[in-house]
């Protein structure tokens, strides 16, 4: 709720504030960049340092409180640099986070432990820009919508706390005590991350979707917004059902995840109003898989003491990977449609042939 809240009105805070284009641009490009190839550093230091409550307390200090202070920038420079700190934070408690949660989720099986995570995101990824709206509905102030996401930080802080206290080693969540390995990262992680590049490469980003609806007049500007929610409600959804998959057949829910979103780009940009709709629903198909069984997959192919470095090569690889599919995108976007979509679609399909090779595959 906090930080997806005031991703959705920084743009036009730092505009308000005397930034151009180029400038929001770059803070947010640069802020992504940080975020991800941090995540390399703040895992190894996990696995190192074994302080995975202190880091991922920090992480989401930095992240969260970051956002209310928004309210008193009182110029762009400021600003920028209190986003950038935020994608610093998250990059500093997400190795952690997820090396606790794969400790946890494996009471109820990581599928469906990492699923319910993604679940809960999007909602609160929902619910945080509505709140803003209905604050600037009423008072039309950046400054108040800033302030009020202090609300919903101090509360994920207090959970932070209280679940500190109440599990203070999140080793001893796991079902079984995992054997404490010596061997760096394993081969089917290296292969799974093949997978990953290829994914991360294929998959376009949102607002490339929403240029290309604005440009071609498939749907209107009211109606962009709502795809963009219909998408997010079905991520929500596809990262529970996927999640439970994983835990049932494995790698085949990753592999099926795949084979059905993979085709939400030439419904999406070929496609008109209808078959744009259903193009969306598989793009939150893609997402809800990507941000459930992608980590979930992470924890069954690390071993337990280098788990953090797992984790923090995996986000840095797909983030990057992510960055350069969407700068590649675009420029084939401007060259020609048909060639973009068809880049897109064989780069999601290739993933699969890795995935096939370690379907089989259990810890």
């Amino acid at each position: 709720m906090t930080y997806e809240g005031a991703r959705s009105i920084t743009g036009p805070y730092l505009a308000l504030l005397g930034a151009n284009a180029a400038v929001v641009g770059f803070v947010a490009g640069f802020g992504e960049l940080v975020g991800y190839s941090l995540r390399l550093v703040s895992g190894y230091l996990a696995d190192k340092s074994r302080r995975y409550w202190a880091m991922t307390i920090l992480g989401y200090a930095v992240n969260l409180l970051a956002v209310p202070l928004l309210a008193l920038a009182g110029n762009w420079p400021l600003a920028a640099m209190l986003l950038i700190a935020e994608r610093m934070g998250k990059a500093i408690r997400t190795p952690p986070r997820d090396v606790m949660l794969s400790h946890a989720a494996s009471q109820v099986g990581r599928g469906w432990g990492f699923g319910l995570h993604e679940a809960m995101d999007q909602i609160g990824a929902i619910l945080g820009p509505l709140i803003v709206a209905i604050i600037l509905y009423f008072y039309g102030n950046y400054q108040i919508s800033f302030a009020f996401l202090l609300i919903p930080a101090i509360l994920a802080l207090t959970v932070l706390v209280i679940s500190r206290i109440l599990y203070p080693h999140p080793h001893d969540l796991e079902m079984d005590v995992p054997k404490i390995q010596t061997r760096g990262l394993m081969k089917v992680y290296w292969i799974y991350i093949a997978a990953v590049i290829f994914i991360a490469l294929g998959f376009a980003d949102f607002p490339l979707i929403a240029y290309h609806f604005q440009k071609v007049e498939i749907v209107s500007p009211v109606m962009i917004p709502i795809f963009y929610s219909v998408a997010m409600g079905v991520d929500a959804i596809a990262a529970l059902l996927f999640g439970r998959l994983f835990d049932k057949i494995g790698m085949w829910s990753l592999i099926t995840a795949v084979l059905l979103s993979a085709f939400f780009t030439p419904l999406v940009f070929w496609g008109g109003f209808n078959l744009a709709l259903v193009g969306m629903a598989l793009w939150g198909v893609g997402m809800g898989a990507q941000e459930s069984i992608m980590r979930a997959a992470v924890a069954e192919m690390s071993p337990v003491n280098v788990r953090g470095s797992a984790y923090g090569v995996f986000s840095t690889i797909y983030g990057f990977s992510w960055f350069i599919g969407s700068f590649t995108l675009g420029i084939l976007y401007d060259i020609s449609i048909g060639i973009m979509v068809i880049f897109s679609l064989l780069a999601q399909l290739f993933a699969i042939f890795p995935l096939i090779f370690i379907r089989n595959y259990r810890p």
